[in-house]
């Protein structure tokens, strides 16, 4: 009725300057007038209807306000490495009390394991909104995990896209996963895809090449979407949706990927910038969000990791091993050694690669080795395992499989294995040079242990002196047969006569008490061997 009553006072209103205006013109003028007026009427009676099929606007959503914004850097390959590096920044961000937070991504991809589990962790982040910023590329891994942000706001020619996951096969050559996998990830890139409000075919079409996905129209409120066929079909009236055209990107044998621009056309990204200072406008920030940079935890990791820097703490580490062994009792050796392989196994638990799987296995390896030298004679099956042991912890620290199923896994075990065999070779040339000249270096020759010192006033026949006790002419040792007064191994003391000095031999180890026989001397050091053989 209040339409209707509005629409009487427009017609009354509208025919008073009419019939006015009437009588002073003519008759053809008048009946101008009169087909105008009808015309006006006409109008006025059709638009009775607009309200109701055309709902008034509604008003936006205020705009919210950030307090705290902050930047956080995620860059480079995306390995285990990288992923607690972020773990670690998002805790930083947390305790700043941060309701922004920005996560600045430039990443050809990675691990696709570590790239769903920092996704997942970024779209259960409940006390900030994360935005992906993506200045000039999120492929592969990458954009799996801004999809696991509210908001994803790129630069208009970078990309996003290009899952395809790759696996390594049994003839070493990285091909395409397999369906069984590809039906897996595709579940969870559709979940990551539906909890942020984009279309999920678009999504798994990042990662299913022979997926298709349309823009598609619905027939009765005109809503606008991306689906795909087997979508189309099990939507609940099928007959709804309009098929208009094929995603371009989305073409059979190809992996979808989409410019920024391409992105916010398809729903994938919210906004185009040009750069953080337009980003910031557009979330109303008074001042530029704190930038997270690594703290001095992350930068020891990252350098503990360096390949060169592994390597040193390995040859460090078995030196350290080897004088202990060669001097026990010392402790010197065993406390740097200790404390190379501490750095070693820290940096990979922070990297995300060691656990304490890795810690039995060389604590056992260690264990082996210390049996094989110190109880079981010789060089056997005790001591092989232990170096088995060793390398096997090395090798699983360093990677998140012994067995690779990426090109990532691969070039870590090349890498892996490549630091194992270096180490080795650095470690037995040093070891050489220590064993021909320990007892010339005044800084080793400290490590050697004094040998208990006997009491002169004891009776005893079996009467030792210090190295020192006397005057040992050592160019007549040449050829003299004695005793090993402490194990050597390969380093340590020998008697001849009264006299307890230091020796060496060429490499064999020699149990405590057996006899050996100089057979070089060469100014103070003395070269034995074993003089069972001589028996």
């Amino acid at each position: 009725m209040a339409l209707l009553f509005d629409m009487t006072t427009i017609r009354r209103t509208a025919d008073v300057p009419i019939r006015v205006a009437a009588r002073q013109i003519g008759p053809a003028a008048r009946r101008a007038l009169m087909l105008l007026s009808a015309l006006i009427l006409v109008i006025a009676i059709s638009g009775q209807d607009a309200p109701e099929e055309v709902a008034p606007a509604k008003e936006p959503p205020p705009k919210r306000t950030f307090e705290k914004a902050v930047l956080v850097k995620f860059e480079g390959p995306i390995t285990s490495l990288l992923e607690q590096y972020f773990y670690r920044r998002l805790d930083a961000a947390r305790e700043m009390g941060a309701d922004l937070l920005i996560v600045d991504i430039d990443s050809p991809g990675g691990l696709v394991e570590e790239s769903f589990r920092i996704a997942n962790r970024l779209q259960s982040t409940d006390w900030a909104r994360t935005v992906a910023y993506v200045p000039r590329q999120a492929l592969s891994g990458a954009a799996i995990v801004s999809l696991g942000c509210d908001e994803i706001v790129m630069h208009a020619d970078a990309r996003l896209g290009d899952a395809g996951p790759i696996t390594l096969g049994e003839d070493m050559l990285f091909r395409h996963v397999p369906e069984k996998i590809v039906s897996d990830l595709a579940v969870q890139i559709r979940q990551l895809a539906e909890g942020g409000g984009r279309p999920p075919a678009l999504a798994e079409a990042m990662i299913d090449k022979s997926l298709e996905v349309y823009r598609v129209r619905h027939a009765k409120t005109g809503e606008v979407a991306f689906m795909s066929e087997a979508e189309i079909a099990d939507a609940d009236v099928p007959d709804d949706w309009q098929q208009e055209k094929l995603v371009f990107e989305s073409r059979e044998d190809h992996f979808l990927e989409v410019t920024g621009r391409r992105a916010v056309e398809l729903t994938l990204a919210a906004a185009t910038v040009e750069d953080l200072d337009q980003l910031q406008q557009r979330y109303g920030l008074k001042s530029p969000p704190v930038v997270l940079s690594g703290s001095w935890v992350d930068t020891l990791v990252y350098i503990l990791n360096h390949p060169f820097i592994t390597v040193l703490l390995f040859v460090v580490g078995l030196i350290g091993i080897y004088i202990e062994f060669s001097a026990p009792g010392v402790g010197v050796g065993g406390m740097l050694a200790g404390v190379c392989f501490l750095l070693f196994f820290w940096s990979r638990f922070f990297g995300g690669t060691a656990d304490w799987l890795d810690i039995l296995l060389f604590a056992g390896g260690v264990v082996c080795l210390a049996l094989e030298l110190f109880v079981i004679p010789g060089f056997g099956v005790t001591g092989f395992t232990g170096v088995l042991l060793i390398l096997a912890s090395v090798l699983l620290a360093g990677q998140r499989n012994l067995i690779p199923q990426t090109g990532t896994d691969l070039r870590s075990l090349v890498l892996s294995l490549g630091i194992c065999v270096t180490s080795g070779v650095l470690f037995a040339g040093t070891a050489w040079f220590i064993s021909r000249r320990f007892h010339m270096i005044p800084a080793m020759n400290r490590l050697i242990v004094e040998p208990p010192k006997t009491d002169d006033t004891a009776p005893s026949t079996d009467r030792t002196t210090s190295p020192t006790a006397g005057a040992l002419d050592r160019g007549t040792l040449a050829g003299q047969r004695g005793a090993a007064y402490t194990a050597l191994r390969p380093a340590g003391r020998a008697r001849f006569g009264q006299h307890v000095i230091e020796v060496t031999t060429e490499g064999e180890s020699i149990a405590q008490g057996q006899p050996v026989r100089v057979v070089e001397v060469s100014g103070n050091r003395v070269v034995v061997t074993s003089a069972l053989t001589d028996d």
